[in-house]
């Protein structure tokens, strides 16, 4: 089945998941539930009122009330959220989401900022609109056009490179409607993002400054997310992961060219085991969106997480990835650099 991570998917129980994998079981879509049918609920769609869930929330509600969307795959000990091919209802793709919002342009103010967002990169990249989508609330059609922030996404590296190097100048331009995030708004993404005490909010902020993955557009807060064209992904079938414990390191990163994935994932080098398990760590790999992009290449780092070894079936090779998002919240995971970027 042709669906890739930010794709949704939509059940016959009513129920929205966003698909967070490019390689999937056979008959099954791995995904993670995002909005469920609620009375209390602050969106609408099709005459019902629906809310968005957080990770306990969302393992909560399926081990109770839908055992049938947790299966077993490449994790040992570990139930992967699922949905069966038998049990899609919809696949929301984001390209034609996007396509669509364009079309309807006229209609409200939100969506002609999303048209114009893509205007920008289409003619200031050269990025075609075929590789670009949207996601989250706004493809299903559960988006507040007062409140919802634009998930945009770009596929393929090199449109994806591109996009963030424009937005990194494009936002200290008067004349241009992209503009940098200010207080106001990283307040209210750091309350959304930081669930513990690994930043305070003007690290955090520091950290999202340089990113540029994230900026306004005439008010708006927008993502520039990144998802893989179809002859970017690599098989992944043969792995197995066997998740060890808790484990703290130093290291440097030696290539992070893929930090803005799904995973993000940093190769590293000179690694200290400050806590846990004396192991050989190669990776690190966020399954969480506030660790992508975080840190750059030769920066000394310090890293949270879970250590994880992974299996090569075909081969038997085994090597170990420090994980961190084990949980969207990612409480005590965290990835940042060994000195604080503000005591310098």
């Amino acid at each position: 089945m042709n669906v890739r991570t930010r794709y949704y998917i939509e059940t016959y129980d009513g129920l929205f998941f966003a698909v967070t994998n490019y390689t999937h079981p056979k008959d099954y879509v791995i995904s993670f539930l995002r909005y469920v049918p609620s009375d209390d609920g602050n969106r609408s769609l099709h005459g019902l009122k629906y809310k968005k869930v957080n990770s306990s929330q969302a393992y909560s509600i399926i081990k109770e009330k839908y055992p049938n969307y947790l299966i077993d795959w490449n994790v040992e000990n570990k139930k992967m959220m699922a949905v069966a091919v038998e049990d899609i209802k919809r696949i929301y793709n984001p390209i034609e989401g996007l396509k669509d919002i364009r079309n309807k342009r006229d209609t409200n103010e939100f969506y002609e900022k999303i048209a114009l967002l893509t205007d920008i990169f289409h003619n200031e990249c050269d990025i075609p609109y075929s590789d670009m989508g949207i996601s989250g609330s706004t493809l299903i059609g559960l988006e507040d056009t007062e409140e919802s922030d634009i998930d945009l996404i770009i596929f393929g590296r090199e449109n994806h490179k591109k996009a963030r190097e424009y937005y990194a100048k494009a936002k200290y331009d008067k004349n241009s409607p992209l503009d940098c995030i200010d207080e106001r708004y990283w307040k209210r993404i750091f309350d959304k993002r930081i669930f513990d005490e690994t930043f305070t909010l003007d690290e955090f902020s520091w950290y999202e400054f340089r990113k540029n993955n994230r900026g306004l557009i005439k008010g708006t807060l927008f993502d520039i997310s990144f998802t893989k064209k179809f002859e970017e992904i690599e098989n992944e079938e043969n792995l197995y992961f066997r998740p060890i414990g808790n484990i703290k390191i130093k290291c440097q990163i030696i290539d992070d060219s893929k930090s803005y994935e799904t995973p993000a994932i940093y190769n590293i080098k000179d690694v200290e085991i400050l806590e846990g398990e004396d192991r050989i760590i190669e990776k690190i790999v966020s399954f969480t969106h506030t660790y992508t992009g975080i840190v750059k290449n030769n920066e000394r780092i310090i890293a949270s997480g879970v250590c994880e070894e992974c299996l090569n079936k075909d081969t038997g090779k085994k090597t170990y990835n420090l994980v961190v998002g084990t949980t969207r919240e990612a409480i005590n995971e965290y990835v940042k650099l060994e000195n604080n970027p503000l005591k310098e």
